[in-house]
């Protein structure tokens, strides 16, 4: 019994002797470090009534799912697991009934947001009027735009992230895809 006790005593000070040596400071709490791509853009131009400038580290790709209609597209970011849905209506009698649609859409997240931003878009050599509505907070949608000549064509776009909303873990990202966003609309123009 003699020999355990010491047996354990030497064990015991081996191990808090040990455990002494180090100054552990717990680490706080960080989301990762988001490396950006370098920004490059290639034209998205098909036979659509479309055409605009997108990231080249983006893919467009047709919306195939259900309830899509003709001309509707997805811009995807693979990297940041992210999506731009983007629809497109001929105008025919509708005009008032599509920027409701729009505006409702983008103000569907009030109840989430903080704040909801608009910032008006007119290029009259183009033809392109729109609204880009910056949506601040924890919503799904961070950021919803459309675009239209207010005769013809009527372009809409969300972008969407395959994530819990988190405006904090998002916001360097929501910034970055915003400016790649204000390019596409920037470069949008219709073909007649």
């Amino acid at each position: 019994m003699n020999k355990s006790i010491k047996l354990f005593s030497i064990l015991f000070m081996l191990v808090w002797g040990v455990s002494c040596q180090r100054n552990y400071t717990p680490k706080p709490k960080a989301y990762f470090r988001i490396e950006f791509p370098e920004r490059a853009y290639q034209q998205f131009d098909t036979n659509y009534p479309y055409a605009f400038k997108y990231p080249k580290y983006c893919i467009a790709s047709p919306d195939t799912s259900y309830g899509s209609e003709k001309y509707w597209i997805n811009i995807e970011f693979p990297k940041f697991n992210g999506k731009i849905h983007i629809s497109y209506k001929s105008i025919k009698d509708n005009f008032q009934e599509l920027m409701e649609d729009s505006r409702k859409l983008a103000y569907k997240h009030s109840v989430k947001a903080d704040a909801i931003g608009e910032k008006m878009f007119i290029d009259d050599d183009q033809k392109v009027y729109g609204i880009l509505y910056d949506i601040q907070g924890d919503a799904a949608s961070s950021i919803q735009f459309f675009a239209t000549d207010s005769t013809k064509h009527f372009l809409r776009g969300s972008l969407y992230f395959n994530s819990k909303p988190n405006k904090d873990s998002l916001a360097p990202v929501i910034k970055f895809v915003k400016e790649d966003i204000i390019v596409l609309m920037e470069s949008l123009n219709w073909k007649e």
